[in-house]
């Protein structure tokens, strides 16, 4: 890699693309449909136009040439697939891994409804399937059961995930600080907290917990942590919490507190099946002491939950039929 690409760090590609719809600008959409090997998995984005990419499909070694296919297919419109490594017409180009990925490259216009569609449901935070055969592209809440060509492409996109973080100390600040800085939508609920923001890049709201809990609506996209470290905070955001669609539900505190913390739970009404959803005390065992720490061993444990939560349902599922023939 010839210069440091920051825009590579960025995962989702659905915020870059309502970002070039909104300007009326058409861009490339490359997208890995087969891996075999490789650092990405099926389903990883880049995003393309005519100044500039941004995702990332390897670890640097196709990114160029994919984007100057991709202003290719700007031009003219047609959809390319390309392959790397193994079988590939790209001799001068080797991955590193010894594997290999075919990746298809179509023009998506401003405003192509798919794109609208797909737009919709990340604000309702609903799932979507993107259904494509390269030149047409649909978007609904299930997959398309055929598309017109040989070219097949299904994607599957998921709510982004959202960290709510109950607290206003140390602990908190950096739990949702990292959420945010890993690309998570995070918001920090200080009921009666300080009346500036967080230093935090994240959202505040400092209204009682029924009130902010409500609005946000916790769905399955969604980790609550508490960081009240005070079992009569931790009841008041762990029974709205256990009790609401949250995919991952943990409280900060000490081994020694938890027996008494979840007899709280069940006196409060709790059943067992809501009380065997908390994670405390929180975050993976690492030894975690400082708070930057702790937020680390919190946002990991998340990311385990998340995959083995949803191993078969929330994993892009993407599918390839015959794209020899579309090349």
């Amino acid at each position: 890699m010839a210069e440091w690409v920051g825009a590579a760090l960025q995962d989702d590609m659905r915020p870059r693309m309502f970002e070039l719809a909104r300007r009326g600008e058409a861009f490339a959409l490359a997208t890995i449909v087969a891996a075999d090997g490789g650092p990405r998995p099926v389903g990883s984005q880049m995003v393309i136009t005519g100044g500039d990419r941004s995702g990332f499909l390897s670890g640097g070694c196709i990114e160029a040439d994919v984007a100057s296919h991709g202003r290719e297919v700007l031009k003219t419109g047609e959809p390319r697939v390309l392959v790397y490594g193994s079988g590939s017409p790209f001799i001068d180009i080797r991955l590193p891994c010894g594997g290999r990925l075919e990746i298809v490259v179509e023009r998506v216009a401003p405003d192509d409804a798919a794109s609208n569609a797909l737009q919709a449901s990340m604000q309702a935070r609903r799932p979507a399937w993107w259904s494509s055969n390269g030149r047409q592209r649909w978007c609904g809440p299930e997959p398309r059961g055929s598309c017109q060509g040989e070219l097949r492409v299904l994607r599957r996109y998921d709510p982004p995930q959202r960290l709510i973080v109950v607290g206003s100390d140390p602990f908190a600040l950096a739990i949702a600080g990292l959420g945010a800085q890993i690309g998570w939508e995070a918001v920090l609920l200080a009921p009666f907290g300080p009346a500036e923001p967080p230093p935090a890049r994240v959202g505040y709201d400092r209204r009682p917990l029924h009130l902010s809990l409500r609005e946000l609506a916790p769905d399955r996209w969604t980790a609550i942590a508490v960081a009240t470290h005070d079992l009569a905070g931790d009841e008041a955001a762990l029974l709205p919490a256990l009790l609401s669609d949250a995919g991952y539900v943990g409280a900060l505190g000490s081994r020694r507190k938890i027996q008494e913390r979840v007899e709280r739970l069940r006196e409060a009404g709790l059943t067992q099946a809501s009380i065997d959803r908390l994670h405390t005390p929180i975050g993976l065992a690492i030894g975690a002491q400082n708070p930057w720490e702790v937020a680390v061993a919190v946002a990991a444990q998340i990311i385990e939950h998340n995959r083995r939560a949803g191993a078969a349902d929330q994993v892009p599922t993407m599918e390839l039929e015959d794209a020899r023939a579309a090349r």
